[in-house]
């Protein structure tokens, strides 16, 4: 390597860094931006037969922007609401406050306050929300800066998503064969995820949520979903939620709906899984529940939220990397198809 290189090598990873610096306090959006252009890049393909790329990006980001950003906010909104009503609902009534101090004073024989410790309690817990109110207001805005980052990325995903992928195979020293096998089981595998269990996931969590909401089960909306992240990961499912509301309502004194909603969840939502799986699973990739579980656990670590989805996909890919390793590495001696 002559010193031009190597110096151009340099060059390459000190902006690399930065570049990285500057993405990473977006990592998520934009890691969200990637995920839904990257399901609706065949529709902007379709539109721009009839319109021209930048008109088919706007349309589809419009859309995207009422079909998935307006209910998601909705949806954290009544899940935010459902949480505050638990938190409000573990209050010192629901405890039993003077049985528990007349069973301490006869064990112990110290009087003790269990009412005024909780409500002292309860103002040092709203003196440290007060003064976390800044951060908040940082969150939010951070938040607010960030929808519009991956707005615009999605934008510029669909107008320049045919320049970006000629770019990126011109960049890859790779065979033209080689990199059309490896695009197309890359792109099986982020199908197996995203229709295959994400979409089974967020189904069988609906599903399972409406039997919550028709049995009367408390802040249903955010059990709804905690299921639908817990159906992710398999083996687990939303039988974590379902079993234990099965459970409050006989404890409550409704084993009629307590009997229905076992019933409903074992029956329906079972079934949902047993058919849909095959029909959406088998037509992308046969990805084991091995990788399901470890990319889902290990994504949202590595990840965040997104993790959820590209946890998944990275062990995917690798697989699919080491497949097409072994059916061209012999082949990349000479790289003919290269341009």
């Amino acid at each position: 390597m002559n010193l031009s290189k190597g110096f151009l090598l340099v060059l390459v990873g000190i902006f690399a860094y930065l570049s990285l610096l500057l993405v990473l306090p977006f990592g998520q959006y934009i890691l969200g931006a990637i995920l839904v252009a990257y399901v609706l890049y065949p529709v902007q393909e379709r539109l721009e037969r009839r319109a021209s790329p930048p008109i088919a990006a706007l349309a589809l980001v419009l859309l995207a922007v009422a079909g998935v950003v307006v209910p998601l906010i909705v949806i954290v909104a009544a899940v935010a609401s459902d949480a505050r009503r638990l938190i409000e609902n573990a209050d010192a009534d629901a405890i039993q406050t003077a049985e528990l101090e007349r069973f301490i004073e006869a064990r112990t024989g110290m009087s003790v306050d269990l009412t005024a410790t909780l409500a002292e309690s309860a103002q040092g817990v709203g003196g440290i929300l007060l003064e976390q109110s800044t951060a908040w207001f940082s969150v939010l805005t951070h938040t607010v800066i960030g929808l519009g980052v991956a707005i615009f990325l999605l934008y510029y995903l669909l107008k320049d998503g045919s320049a970006l992928l000629s770019w990126i195979r011109d960049l890859t020293p790779l065979p033209d064969e080689a990199q059309n096998d490896f695009y197309r089981e890359l792109d099986a595998v982020m199908w197996a995820v995203l229709a295959g269990h994400v979409l089974i996931a967020i189904i069988q969590g609906t599903i399972a949520g409406l039997g919550l909401v028709a049995t009367g089960v408390p802040n249903a909306a955010f059990w709804t979903v905690i299921m639908i992240i817990l159906s992710l990961i398999p083996l687990v499912g939303s039988f974590l939620v379902w079993g234990p509301a099965v459970i409050f309502l006989f404890t409550t004194g409704e084993p009629f709906l307590a009997v229905a909603l076992f019933a409903y969840s074992t029956v329906v939502v079972g079934l949902s899984d047993d058919y849909l799986r095959p029909i959406l699973v088998d037509r992308y990739a046969d990805l084991n529940p091995a990788v399901i579980i470890l990319g889902v656990l290990g994504g949202v670590y590595a990840f965040g939220i997104m993790g959820l989805f590209y946890g998944p996909v990275v062990l995917g890919a690798l697989i699919a990397t080491l497949n097409v390793m072994s059916n061209h590495y012999n082949e990349l001696e000479d790289v003919p198809g290269m341009r």
